[in-house]
């Protein structure tokens, strides 16, 4: 398993972080030929595409440069030799919509009714390296600019600035930065060389994966671990070895992959976050997941790659 390679930890393009606090740097950027715009709405981004290969699409700035206004982030994404990365956030700007469509006023007729928007649980695996950094990051981005609108010390609606990675409060003048949660998520194997896997009250039927969860405030990583297993499936943990990181830009969590050894094998569900838990061996996972009994998790998660370090290759199923 090549953990510098996972789906939606790739990226190669330069996110150039001492341009943000370049003067009017989107509107110069918009101006420029060579720059290039994608398109996030509603947590989704614009796609294209074509047999098995899926792209971003990506818009000249003449193309998009009139979408300015209320409810129109522009985000700095970086820069890739000649070519600079914009960002454009459609957010919701209607309370009631028949359909996601009728929630943007459009600045233009073609931004959103037609095009194909697409998640990057489903399609991050399939995004080039290139692709698949623009996206997470934008994704991240727009996220955090819809949900934290106003000043957390006076309730001021703050202003996007520094290429939409600061929100500014125009009243206290505080600066305000992107959330990071860190999570953490681990492939439990007991003496037995099996794994830990489990199902979510709202995940679809049949859907296991490993089990996760967020980092409390003052806690080390290793016992967020032990202290996320013994609560969800009452096992105890003993050594833990971390894997490596991925974002997970839904909201905004960044997951932190280990190995735990399970110094117990008996289950009790917690009943709320986790509603079954079952070890597997390898002849039982692999078979469940090539009967459809088992559903695995995505290709663009991280959970994934535990699964599939654990097993020795890659598992059937997306």
């Amino acid at each position: 398993m090549d953990w510098t390679d996972l789906p939606l930890a790739r990226a190669t393009v330069d996110r150039a972080a001492e341009r943000r606090t370049e003067p009017d740097l989107v509107q110069r950027l918009l101006a420029e030929d060579g720059t290039r715009v994608l398109l996030v709405h509603r947590g989704l981004v614009a796609t294209t595409t074509q047999g098995d290969a899926v792209a971003l699409e990506l818009f000249a700035p003449s193309a998009v440069g009139h979408a300015t206004g209320p409810g129109r982030d522009w985000l700095f994404l970086g820069t890739d030799g000649p070519t600079s990365y914009l960002g454009l956030v459609l957010a919701d700007l209607g309370t009631q919509a028949s359909d996601a469509e009728g929630f943007v006023v459009e600045p233009g007729p073609d931004l959103v009714p037609g095009r194909e928007w697409s998640h990057l649980r489903t399609v991050g695996a399939r995004l080039t390296a290139r692709d698949a950094g623009l996206a997470t990051t934008a994704v991240a981005l727009a996220s955090w600019h819809t949900t934290h609108q106003r000043c957390p010390r006076c309730g001021s609606v703050t202003e996007p600035v520094q290429g939409g990675w600061v929100r500014r409060c125009p009243v206290d003048a505080s600066d305000h930065y992107p959330r990071t949660d860190p999570a953490v998520i681990m492939a439990v194997v007991d003496d037995a060389d099996r794994i830990l896997l489990g199902h979510a009250g709202h995940w679809p039927e049949r859907r296991f994966s490993t089990l996760a969860g967020y980092v409390e405030p003052g806690e080390p990583l290793e016992h967020a671990v032990r202290r996320e297993v013994a609560e969800e499936v009452g096992v105890t943990v003993g050594a833990v070895s971390y894997r490596g990181s991925q974002p997970w830009p839904f909201p905004a969590s960044l997951m932190l992959a280990f190995r735990a050894v399970a110094l117990t094998s008996a289950i009790t569900v917690d009943g709320t976050e986790i509603t079954e838990a079952r070890w597997f061996t390898r002849a039982e996972l692999g078979a469940a997941a090539s009967s459809g009994e088992v559903l695995l998790p995505m290709r663009a998660s991280i959970a994934r790659a535990l699964v599939e370090e654990w097993f020795g290759g890659e598992l059937p199923g997306d």
